[in-house]
């Protein structure tokens, strides 16, 4: 299936890291474990990885993917998400970790997408509008 260059892009791809002492690794994995089955229930979650660095043994990662990033965001905004796992997913390395999909392939064929980022992002900061017309960024 291919996307026209007009439609959004195929999906949003949301990967956090953390940083986890060794004694704390058990209580960590049921922890996240808790938090992906929260995310799990929302509309729009398509799936969930749970990871372990193979270089550092403190280092964590769980990758969830999305239809888009308006689920993603209302996924974050719902009561039991905010109870249960915005405190964990709080813990994360402090990084830019959603990502939309503007390029996927599988053995079916590829999909393309643009990234609904203005081109204007990085200049428009928050209580300001941005352009009426800016255009996506191009990848």
């Amino acid at each position: 299936m291919v996307f026209d260059s007009n439609t959004s892009a195929p999906g949003l791809v949301v990967i956090t890291r953390f940083n986890v002492p060794t004694e704390q690794a058990e209580q960590f994995a049921l922890d996240a474990r808790a938090a992906i089955a929260v995310l799990a229930e929302r509309p729009g979650f398509v799936d969930a990885d749970l990871g372990q660095s193979t270089d550092d043994e403190s280092l964590r990662v769980i990758t969830t993917r999305w239809e888009g990033i308006g689920a993603y965001r209302r996924a974050l905004s719902s009561y039991d998400v905010k109870l249960s796992a915005i405190p964990f997913l709080s813990l994360a390395i402090d990084e830019p970790s959603a990502f939309e999909i503007v390029h996927a392939r599988t053995p079916e064929g590829a999909r393309e997408g643009v990234s609904g980022l203005a081109a204007d992002a990085g200049s428009i900061g928050l209580g300001f509008a941005s352009g009426p017309d800016i255009p996506s960024v191009r990848s």
